[in-house]
Formats: structure tokens, C-alpha cells, sequence
């Protein structure tokens, strides 16, 4: 990159990495630890995946999808002393909301967790006659304060910007329908309280090949000098089913809505056993990540086949150099 690149956020020296394995030329690694969260790791589980983390002081905390050994979908807390291992309530959030027909809870799947100002905002999709985005509050992820829904259904993947853009909360969105929806763009959406959304904006169109279905946001945007980077799902549809891989694309920062960069090719797709088998083949469905603005480095927590939970590795500053050189809009 021929200028420095400048990344935005809270020093992170401890967090995970590992280095690229020796000879790889892949732009995004895997862990070699994978899957660090198995789908059994709470008595109640039958899988664990597509789930949020977030530091929290010295430590990290999350929010964590557990479908239970009755396949109900919900959300569990959980903590780790170094974004590994990880200890998951066996309970799951119990929100607190002062109306009893949007804290009436269904299910809740795919949560991201995102710090702004002064506290941490959970969304996620929350059933409320059809899915939609869900949203909370914590400051200590042992309370968690329900608000309205952000949108009516049908909507998935509500992932919020880390700082409010003109003055207003931002999130990134995928209007669905009540299935397993065969369309999906994303969409940009501000809120001047995180109860009033609009100011809605078109983002970006399904494109071909591994993209070419649906897609969806992942984890929280990066804030950088080139933009926004933003780490998102695609997915096929296959003669055996849908496939979901992992992209990248560079958004403006005043203006995310506008696309200046979008890589064609995939960043990371299912080819390993933990993401090529489980309860839905063919996953790698990225929800979360860690990040250090001193060193560049990246982890990308990924649901792997809809059971376990997952980490890759990648530099930012050549992941937005791959992103510019294989960019097409």
C-alpha cells in the first residue's frame, strides 16, 4: 500500500493470531485450533455458531447462537480471558423490556455485538411475526436491556456501524422474506435513537458465481483511511444446496451506502470437514472480529456448517490491497 494506512480502534496486543503457515498464499488463514467452540460445549447444545465477540477490559465477552438439543434458537452469554476458550452461560439471556410484546421471546439467531459510546448494542434476528432485527443494550453482558425492533419483518443481519455517521446510530441490513430466502442485497439504514430507522440506502447487489443467491453483512465495519472494510457472506446455490463463503469490500466512510471497492473472488470459503459437514453443509457464515490497529492483524469468528464456532487470520492492510487489486463494482 503506498501510503500509510491508518486503522481506527483500541490497541488489542494480546488478542488471537497466528502467523500465515508456511507456504500459504491465502489472503485469510484458518486457526489451526478449529473449531474452538464445539457444538457440545454446554450441556444443552446441540450446536454453537454464527456467534458475536467483542473486548471487554483486559478480557473478551460475547454473544453466543446455542440451538438447544430441542432445536430451539437462542442467545447465550459468554466469557474468555483470551478469545479462545471459551466459558458459555448454560442459560440463555433472559432481556429485560419494559413492553411485553416486543420482549415476548421466540427465537433469536446470528447476533453481532458493537461498542458505541458508552455501551455495547446487541442485534440480532428476533422473531416477531417473522424474522426481524433485534436490539439491546448491556454494559456488563450480565444485563441486557431490550429495545424496539429496528425494522418490520422480513429482515436479517443487523450489524451496526462502531460510530454514528451525520449524527445518527448506522446499520447495515438484509430485507428477506419468512424462508430460507433465495434473494437478499444489502441495505444501509440511521437512526437518530435506535428506535426510528430510515434514511434507508441501497449498499450492494448480489453478483455471480459464489455471490450470486444472496448476501449479507458479517462483523462490525472497520473504520480505515480507504473506508470502511467490510467483511460479508455470499452464497451460491449449488446442485446439493446453498454454499456460503466470506467477501470483502471496501464502503465509504460519510457515505457508506457508496461502494468504492469490492473484491470479485472470495476470501475464504467452506472446504474444511468442520464447515463442509454439520447440521447444514457447506457454511463459513463470518459474524464477528477482533482487531489491532497497531500491527494490522484480524480474527474473523465464523460459524462453520451451522454447528461450531471458527477463526481465521488475515493482515488488514493486505486484505484492502486484495480487495483494490481484484475490486469490481
Amino acid at each position: 500500500m503506498s501510503k500509510k494506512l491508518n486503522i481506527v480502534g483500541t490497541p488489542l496486543p494480546n488478542m488471537p493470531w497466528e502467523e500465515r503457515p508456511e507456504g500459504s498464499n491465502e489472503i485469510v488463514w484458518r486457526s489451526s485450533q478449529n473449531p474452538i467452540i464445539p457444538r457440545d460445549l454446554i450441556p444443552t447444545s446441540n450446536s454453537i455458531f454464527n456467534s458475536a465477540v467483542i473486548p471487554f477490559g483486559d478480557e473478551y465477552r460475547g454473544v453466543f447462537r446455542v440451538d438447544n438439543t430441542a432445536r430451539e434458537m437462542k442467545l447465550h452469554a459468554g466469557r474468555s480471558k483470551d478469545g479462545l476458550n471459551w466459558e458459555i452461560e448454560h442459560e440463555p439471556i433472559e432481556f429485560l423490556c419494559d413492553d411485553p410484546e416486543i420482549g415476548k421471546f421466540v427465537y433469536g439467531y446470528d447476533p453481532r455485538v458493537c461498542w458505541i459510546d458508552d455501551r455495547y448494542y446487541v442485534t440480532w434476528c428476533n422473531g416477531y411475526h417473522g424474522p426481524t432485527i433485534g436490539a439491546a443494550y448491556t454494559y456488563d453482558f450480565e444485563e441486557f436491556h431490550q429495545l424496539e425492533n429496528a425494522y418490520l419483518p422480513f429482515n436479517r443481519n443487523g450489524v451496526m456501524f462502531p460510530r454514528k455517521i451525520n449524527g445518527n446510530f448506522a446499520m447495515l441490513s438484509r430485507p428477506s422474506d419468512n424462508g430460507h430466502t433465495p434473494f437478499g442485497d444489502i441495505f444501509y439504514s440511521e437512526s437518530p435513537d435506535m428506535t426510528y430507522w430510515g434514511k434507508h440506502r441501497h449498499v450492494m447487489a448480489t453478483k455471480g458465481g459464489w455471490e450470486s443467491v444472496k448476501i449479507g453483512a458479517g462483523p462490525i465495519p472497520i473504520e480505515t483511511s480507504e473506508g470502511w472494510l467490510m467483511i460479508y457472506h455470499g452464497v451460491l446455490n449449488s446442485c446439493n444446496g446453498f454454499v456460503y463463503s466470506m467477501g470483502a469490500a471496501l464502503l465509504d466512510l460519510e457515505k457508506p451506502w457508496i461502494v468504492k471497492h469490492r473484491a470479485k473472488p472470495y476470501i475464504l470459503s467452506p472446504q474444511k470437514l468442520y464447515e463442509c459437514v454439520g447440521d447444514v453443509p457447506n457454511v463459513a457464515f463470518p459474524c464477528a472480529a477482533l482487531h489491532d490497529p497497531d500491527t494490522g492483524r484480524l480474527a474473523i469468528y465464523y460459524g462453520g456448517a451451522d454447528t461450531v464456532v471458527c477463526v481465521a487470520y488475515t493482515k488488514i492492510d493486505e486484505l484492502i490491497d486484495f480487495i483494490k487489486k481484484n475490486s469490481e463494482i
